[in-house]
């Protein structure tokens, strides 16, 4: 397979986004990168700048909308057969596209790295926490690592209001044309998290974008997984109170 294209979406993202670019380049051949900005006032643009001086193939595109319309602007500004979504917050692991490809066939549709939170160290912690994010992607997808057929997606049309599970709207519209999705334990991605997430009112914030954007159902199925989530941020939570006191 030939370089495919890169979509990565980013709002003020300079936290991570050189090291997020760095293993983009390193482990994908990228073809274009194709960058959907929120209108950044970060140093997002600075880092995307430097990186376009020395690889020269990054479009940026401005858009305001929600994750919904940035995935769509993204789909149809890609060229290749085969293109990835990565998140601007993620590190690919080593050799991502090469371990990826090894499971296309006619029959797939796209194919997903597994996440891996960069604050867990624990291995049994660890163990179970890959274990209930696979159960989750069977729910709702995932948009953090994922190579994807052009043929599969190019006619789709996400609602506007999805800031939240338009992962689930992809990975839905690629099974109904008769696609497989493919999840993967290896290749993977580490998540840097923001450090938001672990407060009680920015896990609140989650919970309230999913209710919002969410059905019922869909809710309702991933509760129980979310529950260790939930109890995890509740203990990163309280371990970070301990050490600034």
């Amino acid at each position: 397979m030939g370089p495919v294209d890169v979509v990565i979406l980013t709002k003020n993202s300079g936290r991570i986004l050189e090291k997020c670019l760095t293993s983009i380049y390193r482990n994908v051949p990228v073809k274009k990168l194709i960058v959907v900005d929120g209108y950044s006032t970060d140093n997002t643009l600075d880092v995307l700048h430097a990186f376009s001086r020395k690889h020269g193939n990054i479009k940026v595109i401005q858009n305001n909308g929600t994750r919904a319309t940035a995935r769509q602007i993204g789909i149809k500004n890609v060229e290749t057969d085969w293109f990835m979504f990565v998140d601007s917050d993620v590190v690919l692991c080593r050799n991502w596209f090469e371990k990826a490809i090894k499971y296309i066939n006619e029959n797939v549709g796209a194919i997903c790295g597994i996440e891996v939170w960069s604050t867990i160290h624990n291995p049994s912690t660890l163990k179970i926490f890959l274990w209930i994010t696979r159960k989750i992607f069977d729910i709702r997808g995932g948009t953090h690592d994922i190579l994807i057929r052009r043929d599969a997606v190019k006619d789709i049309k996400i609602p506007d209001t999805l800031h939240v599970f338009e992962d689930a709207y992809i990975k839905e519209s690629i099974t109904e044309k008769g696609y497989e999705v493919v999840a993967c334990y290896d290749p993977y991605c580490l998540h840097y998290r923001p450090l938001n997430v672990w407060t009680v009112r920015g896990s609140l914030n989650i919970i309230l974008d999913s209710i919002k954007c969410g059905s019922f159902k869909m809710i309702t199925r991933l509760v129980p997984a979310y529950g260790f989530y939930t109890a995890y941020t509740i203990y990163q939570f309280l371990t970070n109170r301990m050490v600034r006191h």
